[in-house]
Parts: C-alpha cells; sequence; structure tokens
C-alpha cells in the first residue's frame, strides 16, 4: 500500500529518531517532515508500533495515511512540489 506519514514532533532527538525510522522502513522524505513510500500490512504496522514507542503522546502528533493507487494518481502537485523521480517505481508509476 502506499503510506504517507507526517509528523510534528517537539523534541529533536525523537523527531530525528522518527525520520530514521521512516527512511530505514524505505519511505522518501517528500518535506521536512513528511514521507511517502510503499509499505505492506506488517510494516505499516511495525511502522506505528515504533513511533508510538518514541513519542510523547500528550505532545506530538503523528499521521499515517494508507492511500490508494487511484488517489495517489489523482493527487495534484503545485509549485516546488516533490521530485518524482526519489520515489519508488511503483509510486512513480502512478503519477504517469
Amino acid at each position: 500500500m502506499i503510506v504517507w506519514t507526517l509528523y510534528d514532533i517537539e523534541n529533536d532527538s525523537t523527531r530525528s529518531k522518527v525520520s530514521k525510522i521512516c527512511r530505514k522502513m524505505g519511505l522518501i522524505r517528500v518535506q521536512y517532515s513528511v514521507f511517502l513510500g510503499t509499505l505492506n500490512r506488517s510494516e505499516k504496522d511495525s511502522l506505528e508500533l515504533q513511533i508510538a514507542d518514541l513519542i510523547d503522546e500528550e505532545r506530538d502528533k503523528v499521521y499515517i495515511f494508507p492511500m490508494s493507487r487511484d488517489e495517489l494518481r489523482d493527487s495534484v502537485l503545485l509549485g516546488q512540489a516533490f521530485d518524482k523521480k526519489l520515489i519508488t517505481n511503483e509510486v512513480q508509476a502512478l503519477f504517469l
């Protein structure tokens, strides 16, 4: 599945750890606190659990949005949007 992960995390160290987890899971950074990529159900669940263990649930915000291929294909990228070449071939092909 295609997954967007977005976060607003106050603590610098925690924010860096979450970023590393996203990259380790194969997600690509498209903005400072926004990642996009493809994960299977178990990888998505693992991402969720790892992040949940790190964040302060009273202050931090994390969103993990699955997205269908059709929804991604219908997405509109304006201005200085992310470089489609940086994302996985599977996700990139959906924009063509």
